[in-house]
């Protein structure tokens, strides 16, 4: 797989994460959760971001976590330091046909022969990829990870782009905050 970086369109990065994405996550199970009541975006180190995808992306998270009731800060006094990494990968699929007859008995030298024709194509795929950290600001430790991958639709237009965003940045964070046990 070939990984590129922010240098792929917008419209690649916002279609990436549409329906049925493949989510994970973990977390800090001694954290205590409700003390979280504020948050502040941080740089990642070494992400490259697109200003707009940046502005997108926040946005979309920033509502979210509202209505986890989580409210956003610029203070430096914030419960949690929340950053992203989003990602693109390239993988090839093959598709392979094939139709034929075929003679499999009898006897003599025309035992086993047979014909058959197939056709192959090849397509790429992109898979995107958005991760979510959240670390707590007094314990400068990470509670909570997640993240999201799926196939890309290079095709969508900007408001099905922004209706994939959203519903994959619900599916992300809905097992946040993690359920007491």
């Amino acid at each position: 797989m070939k990984l590129i970086r922010c240098f792929v369109p917008v419209f690649l990065l916002m279609a990436g994460l549409a329906v049925a994405q493949d989510v994970r996550f973990n977390y800090d199970k001694t954290a205590d959760f409700s003390k979280y009541k504020t948050y502040k975006w941080v740089e990642i180190k070494g992400s490259d971001k697109d200003e707009m995808l940046d502005k997108q992306f926040k946005a979309t998270i920033d509502s979210e976590l509202a209505l986890k009731g989580l409210t956003k800060t610029d203070s430096d006094n914030a419960n949690l330091y929340i950053g992203y990494q989003f990602a693109i990968s390239t993988e090839k699929q093959v598709n392979t046909f094939s139709s034929g007859y075929g003679y499999g008995g009898g006897w003599g030298p025309y035992r086993g022969m047979g014909t058959t024709t197939g056709t192959a194509t090849s397509s790429t795929l992109y898979i995107g990829s958005l991760q979510l950290d959240f670390y707590d600001a007094a314990a400068k430790t990470t509670v909570f990870r997640a993240v999201g991958s799926k196939q890309i639709d290079t095709k969508a237009k900007p408001d099905k782009q922004q209706k994939n965003l959203t519903k994959a940045v619900k599916k992300i964070l809905k097992e946040y905050p993690p359920k007491a046990k």
